[in-house]
């Protein structure tokens, strides 16, 4: 890792309307955006190999806290030289904080002002997150983007749990922050990330806006959304909600999403992605298309010598046709789940960077309509 390069430096070099097109640059390299990051639960991307991912135009990745710290465990990966070395991926790693899995695994926890108490879902065994064992988690695996510990609760939930929960993770906010700073080996060469909570209230919003603001990141999340509210309501929030943030600082929506959901929100303003589903739907069988989304099993596929999609310049599109894939899903081969994902990745590896050109030449209007709809048209030959 070079010293010589900035810790961390976002530099927006174009925009069209709220959108931003620009890098940001960090020890381990340099993060076009807007980006996305396929996601690594457990420091792999599910069927593929790193440089393969790589390969796809993927600059980060993302690990996940909850998930690596049960197993292998985040003291192992550390004396195994972090978890770039352990993975065998030298560019930059975004680690999530473990709050999403405190909503999502919500029977087995409990939950206090100190942090959340929770039974692991592998064996039973009892552990504590709190705002400064999440740092130190993610500090051990080595992430170069390191994220604050934060409650996450279902948007259908009552105003009084939305408000108590946004208080409480402001509040973990800043000891997640003086965790970080209290290792400044660690945070001498990589960043920290702030999250925005308060659900679907824009005034909830903006005092966690404020509040995550007078802590200080170095770039800020839109949490809480993509947890089943809905296109229409996600983007309803993300008309007001970026604007409340830092324009100086990079802007991440978490576990986002669709390609009609990541096209939407660059319009309104956001730099950084990640989602499963790209890697998930490969090993379901499901490809993305420029004319939307088909299901490889489908019997009208059996003998299509096509590619996936006639548009794209990916290893499998110009090796394998619709046919070979069909049969190896069909067939349960583990190639299929392979060049299913690998596709997948390009595609939106691609995406992103048809966005950042649209941005660049003052046409993402333009470039979104006509996305949208074709994509929405179904009619992927």
């Amino acid at each position: 890792m070079s010293n010589t390069r900035p810790r961390f430096e976002f530099t927006i070099a174009a925009t069209d309307g709220k959108s931003r097109m620009g890098t940001i640059a960090m020890r381990r390299g340099d993060i076009r955006t807007p980006a996305f990051m396929p996601v690594g639960t457990a420091a792999t991307v599910k069927a593929m190999k790193p440089q393969d991912v790589r390969a796809s135009g993927a600059d980060i990745l993302l690990g996940n806290t909850y998930h690596l710290m049960l197993r292998p465990g985040a003291e192992r990966v550390a004396r195994l030289g972090g978890l770039h070395e352990f993975m065998g991926w030298e560019r930059p790693i975004l680690t999530d904080s473990g709050g999403y899995q405190v909503m999502s695994l919500s029977e087995l926890t409990t939950r206090s002002e100190e942090g959340v108490a929770f039974r692991s879902h592998l064996d039973g065994s009892r552990h504590l997150i709190t705002p400064e064992r999440s740092i130190e988690i993610q500090r051990l695996l080595g992430s170069s983007i390191t994220m604050a510990f934060d409650e996450l609760v279902p948007t259908t939930s009552t105003r009084e749990i939305q408000v108590a929960a946004m208080e409480r993770s402001m509040r973990w906010a800043k000891r997640s922050r003086n965790a970080f700073e209290a290792v400044p080996d660690h945070a001498a060469d990589n960043a920290i990330f702030g999250i925005q909570q308060g659900a679907l209230d824009e005034g909830l919003r903006s005092a966690s806006a404020d509040a995550l603001k007078a802590i200080g990141f170095d770039g800020y999340a839109v949490g809480g959304l993509a947890v089943g509210e809905g296109q229409e309501a996600m983007f309803d929030v993300l008309d007001y909600a970026p604007g409340q943030l830092d324009p100086a600082k990079p802007r991440y929506l978490m576990g986002v999403g669709k390609p009609d959901d990541i096209v939407g929100a660059v319009e309104r303003g956001i730099d950084m992605f990640d989602c499963v589903l790209p890697t998930r739907s490969g090993r379901t069988g499901q490809a993305f298309t420029r004319a939307g989304p088909i299901n490889i099993r489908n019997a009208r596929f059996g003998e299509d010598q096509g590619p996936i999609d006639s548009e794209c310049l990916c290893p499998v599109c110009g090796t394998w046709s619709r046919a070979y894939l069909h049969h190896l899903v069909r067939a349960g081969e583990i190639l299929g789940a392979m060049l299913m994902t690998e596709h997948n990745l390009y595609f939106y590896q691609a995406l992103m960077a048809d966005l950042r050109a649209a941005i660049a030449e003052q046409r993402l209007r333009e470039f979104a309509d006509t996305f949208r709809m074709r994509y929405s048209s179904g009619r992927a030959e």
